[in-house]
Parts: structure tokens; C-alpha cells; sequence
């Protein structure tokens, strides 16, 4: 069964920093791409970065771009998003997912349960 977990959300004042990690099981990893996807209520879940299952390219949102870094670790099965300059508008919840290919030009296939970023001062 597959499983992804993610830690890291909490609170933090604009400019900050915080690095979201992603723990994975129950598939093989090493095979697919991986990506970050945020929420606000009333609002769809919107993809933010990806990485495919070969470390590059790397795919990211305008919204993030130079600001965000997402990385992944086949060893222990995760994926990280380091988050930096960080503003109100990035206030949401943060899901980690799996990719049905090893590229990322397709849709999710296994999601976490979400973690929250609040980004106010």
C-alpha cells in the first residue's frame, strides 16, 4: 500500500525560509517523478514543482520559481521542498504526490495527507 507523509509545515514570518520533507512507501520510487502541489480553501489544488524519477529537468510553478527548490533523496525514499522568501500569498496546504510516469508530464498518482504553511508576521 502506498504511503506519503510530509512534515515540515508550521509558521513563519514573510522573507522566511522552511523546508518541507516527503517520506514515501509502498512503490517504487526510484521509477517515478515526484512533485509538490498547494491548496487554499475555495481553490483547486495547483502543482508547484516536480522533479522527474532522474533528478532533472526540474519543473516549477511561475509563482515559486527562484524561490523554491524541490530535491530528491532515492536512498530514503523522499522528496524535499526548500521554500525561501517566503510571503503571505504562499499561505496553504502542502501536498507531496507521486507521478504515474518517470517524467513529469502526467498526473498524480499517490498523495499525502497535506501540510500546513502559514506565512504571516
Amino acid at each position: 500500500q502506498a504511503n506519503l507523509v510530509e512534515s515540515g509545515g508550521g509558521l513563519v514570518q514573510p522573507g522566511g525560509s522552511l523546508t518541507l520533507s516527503c517520506v514515501a512507501s509502498g512503490f517504487t520510487f526510484g521509477n517515478r517523478a515526484m512533485a509538490w502541489a498547494r491548496q487554499v480553501p475555495g481553490k483547486e489544488r495547483e502543482r508547484i514543482a516536480c522533479i522527474t524519477a532522474k533528478g532533472e529537468p526540474k519543473d516549477y510553478a511561475d509563482s515559486v520559481l527562484g524561490r523554491f527548490t524541490i530535491s530528491r533523496d532515492d536512498v530514503k525514499n523522499m522528496v524535499f521542498l526548500q521554500m525561501h522568501n517566503l510571503k503571505p500569498d504562499d499561505t496553504a496546504v502542502y501536498y507531496c504526490s507521486s507521478v504515474i510516469y518517470w517524467h513529469c508530464n502526467g498526473a498524480p498518482g499517490y498523495w499525502g495527507q497535506g501540510t500546513q504553511v502559514t506565512v504571516s508576521s
